[in-house]
């Protein structure tokens, strides 16, 4: 397969890594760069111009920034399957637990560091992304607005996009979260005593 052929597959991103695989100079790139055939977007990421954009491009572009395994994670991954009213300012993204960055991570993208079983991951539009099941417990375990999560566990109930165990394990790791609670400078903020 070559490049562009790879490329249309993925928004129209392709890697250094992927040139490589292609038996392709990854120096090839930068010389099509220099002529205008690709977009340098990140170190060792292109993206071929030819291929229209659409609103997906910079999750798989966020994807395929930190050149290792890399899904979508978090309030990302609530909100593309469609699951509460999460508005995230950031990326998420979730990446092995020994990944270690070596260049300063973009603003918009939040790094979480997990080992991901495959069975918690899949796609999205070709885009990898954790599963409903993951996203909501990420959203449990990163204290997301508990309306949030009830939304986003009835939403996937409603959908028949969890198993009932899953749902029991969620409907049973909320109970058991505590509530977060006001903080300033900090530290947690008593209750007004009435």
């Amino acid at each position: 397969m070559g490049l562009l052929e790879e490329a249309t597959g993925r928004y129209g991103y392709v890697t250094a890594d992927d040139a490589r695989a292609a038996g392709v100079d990854p120096a090839q790139l930068r010389i099509m760069n220099h002529r205008g055939l690709v977009e340098h977007v990140a170190r060792g990421v292109y993206r071929f111009p030819i291929v229209p954009t659409t609103a997906l491009d910079q999750y798989m572009e966020a994807v395929l920034w930190p050149r290792t395994t890399a899904v979508l994670s978090h309030d990302t991954a609530l909100d593309l399957h469609g699951l509460c009213d999460v508005n995230p300012a950031d990326i998420h993204i979730t990446v092995p637990a020994d990944y270690r960055v070596r260049r300063d991570v973009p603003r918009m993208y939040q790094l979480h560091r997990r080992d991901l079983d495959p069975a918690d991951v899949t796609l999205h539009e070709g885009i990898p992304i954790v599963t409903v099941y993951r996203a909501i417990r990420d959203g449990i375990e990163a204290k997301l607005g508990g309306h949030l999560i009830d939304q986003a566990i009835d939403t996937a109930r409603r959908r028949g996009l969890l198993a009932p165990e899953q749902l029991n394990a969620l409907t049973h790791q909320r109970r058991v979260r505590p509530e977060r609670q006001p903080r300033r400078n900090g530290r947690p903020v008593a209750a007004a005593q009435g």
